[in-house]
């Protein structure tokens, strides 16, 4: 079999591994990519994007159903609701539709080969590609970078199959399930079971741990609970999922005490986690280093292997398409001959429930963890001009500095719209900003983001506001 040369082979093209042929482009390093299914990987196409699109057109339809009965605190009232889910459905894939083939046209730009086709290891240097037409092709390179991204974790008594969905399934549902179970509590399981019940849909969620969102600060998780418990989602917690019933009607439930009931279900919807995707192409064959599950790494993305790269969620936790894509930049340029290192302050984590949720760098828990002294303050939403005009005063936003030096070590906010306090977050901590740094830059008002430099006035208690 005649090889086709390449400088560096990028197996994967979710958000890490595009990110990386792109930019191993605009550097002048000769780069294939190879593909199985559609560019953008499970993010653009069926996890970050079309979940946020449905999560939004959710909210919409919330909006109008409060509308009709008369609960709109704003005085706005509507004679119906109803949600054509296939119109919805089109409407997503076309935000879908214009990201991917974005992504696309960038990597045409930037002279990347793109090629369609299952990818499986031979060696260090060598990959089979399989088309679609099942024409073998085979690639040699110099650098293999390995960007092949996670998949859904089912569980032994759940396999996915016609009633039991993974969130890929749950994005693409054509019916409303009249009574959606989901297991598992965290960011995944919460958002798709908000949207869901925005849209209709009876939801119950249950949860192994004490409380949803198990990961987060207790502080942060209170509003979502109570915004979860006004919109009757029931949520049984301590609990584990048994399997179904024999008529495939009712999920088992067994609780922390051994008492086991029946739910009603349509579907039942497994968000218990993800792992890194190792199976099926040929890495085995490699035999990396591993930790764990995933694919150990150096802070410049380097496997055990010389030459051999890897990024995103094959390299384990937080499994986030902003982490692939900063990975990606670091990985590239060390190909490309640069000195680079993945040494991130803080990657921030979001979830997109109701309302939303947000965290970068420390708590005041890892900080007594670590036994660094801290300052730590809070700046309610409700004493907020922007967040009670926008009727969500729900929420808060904290910082957490050193208690030496007032360096900002840590944000985390809950309220509307917070997700995109986030960069800013990143940023302060990424530049060393202080308490004195952000409590003494103007922002702007009306806006959210006043609530960042009140909780940094009020850690150095000078806040105006409350």
């Amino acid at each position: 079999m005649n090889a086709i040369q390449t400088q560096l082979l990028v197996l994967g093209g979710g958000p890490g591994g595009y990110v990386a042929a792109i930019r191993a482009g605009h550097m002048g390093v000769g780069t294939v990519l190879v593909e199985g299914q559609a560019l953008g990987g499970t993010c653009l196409n069926v996890g970050c994007i079309p979940s946020k699109a449905l999560i939004h057109a959710a909210g919409e339809y919330e909006a109008v159903q409060r509308a009709m009965l008369g609960a709109s605190v704003l005085g706005i009232r509507a004679r119906e609701a109803s949600v054509d889910l296939a119109v919805l459905q089109g409407w997503k894939q076309q935000v879908v539709g214009k990201l991917t083939g974005g992504v696309g046209a960038l990597l045409r730009k930037a002279g990347v080969r793109v090629v369609q086709g299952r990818g499986h290891i031979v060696d260090g240097k060598t990959v089979d590609v399989t088309g679609p037409d099942g024409e073998v092709q085979r690639f040699q390179c110099e650098h293999l970078l390995l960007a092949t991204g996670s998949e859904a974790v089912a569980l032994p008594t759940l396999p996915f199959g016609e009633r039991v969905l993974s969130s890929t399934e749950a994005l693409a549902l054509d019916a409303l399930p009249r009574q959606l179970v989901v297991v598992g509590g965290g960011y995944i399981g919460l958002e798709l079971g908000f949207a869901w019940r925005k849209l209709g849909a009876e939801v119950a969620i249950v949860e192994a741990s004490d409380r949803v969102l198990p990961a987060w600060d207790d502080d942060l998780v209170r509003p979502v609970v109570a915004s979860l418990q006004r919109l009757g989602v029931a949520l049984h917690l301590g609990c584990h999922a048994e399997g179904l019933t024999h008529d495939g009607l009712g999920l088992r439930v067994r609780s922390r005490q051994a008492d086991e009931f029946v739910l009603p279900i349509d579907r039942v919807l497994v968000a218990v986690g993800r792992r890194p995707h190792t199976a099926g192409y040929g890495l085995e064959g490699l035999q990396l280093t591993m930790a764990g599950n995933a694919v150990k790494v150096d802070d410049q993305c380097r496997t055990s292997m010389r030459n051999v790269w890897a990024i995103g969620d094959l390299t384990g936790e937080p499994m986030l398409a902003h982490r692939a894509m900063a990975q990606a930049e670091v990985a590239v340029a060390c190909i490309a001959g640069h000195t680079r290192r993945f040494a991130p302050l803080a990657v921030p984590a979001i979830c997109f429930t109701d309302p939303e949720v947000v965290a970068v760098g420390l708590t005041p828990a890892d900080c007594a963890a670590a036994g660094i002294p801290c300052l730590s303050a809070s700046f309610p939403f409700a004493a907020n001009g922007r967040a009670l005009s926008m009727d969500g005063a729900q929420g808060f936003v904290r910082v957490v500095a050193r208690q030496d030096n007032h360096q900002v070590l840590g944000w985390q906010a809950v309220g509307p719209g917070v997700s995109e306090l986030a960069a800013g977050f990143g940023l302060g901590i990424e530049m060393g900003a202080r308490l004195e740094d952000v409590g003494g830059t103007i922002h702007a008002h009306p806006t959210l983001g006043e609530a960042v430099q009140e909780a940094a006035l009020r850690a150095l208690g000078r806040a105006v506001h409350v």
